[in-house]
């Protein structure tokens, strides 16, 4: 199907080809950033939630803290902020909850945006290369004086090449951008849930919250 197109040549004489290609190459970069970054802080170890809570029920809370600040997942953070405000009132460890979560959501939704920007605005970049194609197509027909079948079909199919390039950015863009907002969303209702069963544990050893303070 494409054995006599020229690949490089439709790329040296698109400007927006180039814009296209330039996408695809930060697209493939952010993505692969997120990928890693999500790789790393994606597992919870169990063993070391329960002795986090085995030593929040025995008031252990400097050890229990100490081993929240090794956990890469949002849960060790977020354990960690509420080991240090044991001491204050329930509804302002809700509060340093709230934000510890928001601060890990940031972490986690950072180069999500330019995904998402990509899944929507590659296949108009490309339609504008295509528009812009087919208005130089017809300029040179006009030129040159000639209008056959195969100069019109060559024109046109140099010009839609710009939608298909948009389109294979496009949908991998897509693709992975919904991948990372579901994975996400595990991630920090993991960490909430986790977090509220150490807060539980606690509760149950009125001890802790006075070594705390």
């Amino acid at each position: 199907m494409f054995e006599n197109f020229d690949w490089i040549q439709a790329i040296r004489t698109s400007p927006v080809m180039m814009v296209i290609l330039g996408c695809s190459v930060m697209t493939l970069g952010l993505a692969l950033e997120r990928l890693i970054y999500y790789g790393r802080r994606a597992r919870i170890s169990e063993k070391v939630l329960a002795t986090t809570i085995d030593r929040a029920r025995k008031g252990e809370n400097s050890e229990a803290a100490h081993a929240c600040a090794r956990m890469a997942h949002p849960f060790g953070p977020v354990a960690a902020e509420l080991l240090k405000s044991l001491h204050l009132p329930p509804d302002h460890q809700e509060e340093r909850m709230s934000i510890a979560l928001s601060e890990q959501r940031l972490l986690l939704e950072r180069n999500l945006g330019f995904l998402g920007t990509m899944g929507n605005t590659a296949p108009l970049i490309g339609l504008l290369g295509t528009v812009w194609g087919i208005m130089r197509a017809f300029h040179d027909m006009a030129r040159t004086g000639s209008a056959g079948p195969s100069v019109v079909a060559a024109g046109v199919a140099e010009a839609l090449f710009t939608t298909a390039a948009g389109l294979m950015v496009a949908v991998p863009a897509v693709m992975l951008y919904n991948h990372f907002l579901r994975r996400m969303g595990v991630m920090l209702t993991e960490a909430e849930n986790h977090t509220r069963r150490l807060r539980q544990a606690l509760e149950e050893n009125p001890g802790s919250k006075a070594k705390a303070a």
